[in-house]
């Protein structure tokens, strides 16, 4: 789509998704007793790490996966100009991100419809509800 530009905007830190999980007994003392020793502020700080080490562990694996795939990697936001461009150009987006996509809330869900042929996102997808709900059948 060479005649659209559209906006996309990396934050280190965007927003952030919460999870649970569960642990054993033992595996949740341990992290308890490295953080009584100083070495993790508290359980959270030691999850983060130890996520962020495992993907360290794998970023190119992770890397050439994103490149074949052609993802966005961190955020792609879509504003309702965006969106409007690609309509008037008689084009459709196939939209695959690694991170947060996020789509404006003043995307009426007629104009996402329209320009969204299909959207594949490893992460969040932010957007109205009447959006999320027009595209149901496009997400993978």
């Amino acid at each position: 789509m060479a005649s659209t530009q559209l906006t996309e905007v990396r934050r280190k830190e965007a927003e952030s998704e919460k999870i649970t999980i569960n642990l054993g007994y033992v595996d949740l003392g341990q992290i308890d007793l490295l953080v009584q020793e100083g070495f993790y502020s508290n359980r959270t700080d030691f999850i983060r790490t130890a996520i962020r080490n495992q993907l360290g562990n794998h970023s190119d694996v992770l890397k050439q996966t994103v490149a074949r795939r052609s993802m966005v990697l961190g955020l792609q936001r879509y504003t309702r100009k965006d969106l409007e461009l690609v309509r008037k150009a008689g084009e459709q987006l196939h939209i695959q991100v690694l991170g947060l996509a996020l789509i404006d809330d003043d995307v009426p869900p007629k104009l996402a419809t329209q320009t969204i042929a299909s959207i594949s996102v490893l992460g969040a997808l932010r957007a109205s509800p009447e959006v999320l709900n027009a595209l149901a059948n496009r997400r993978r």
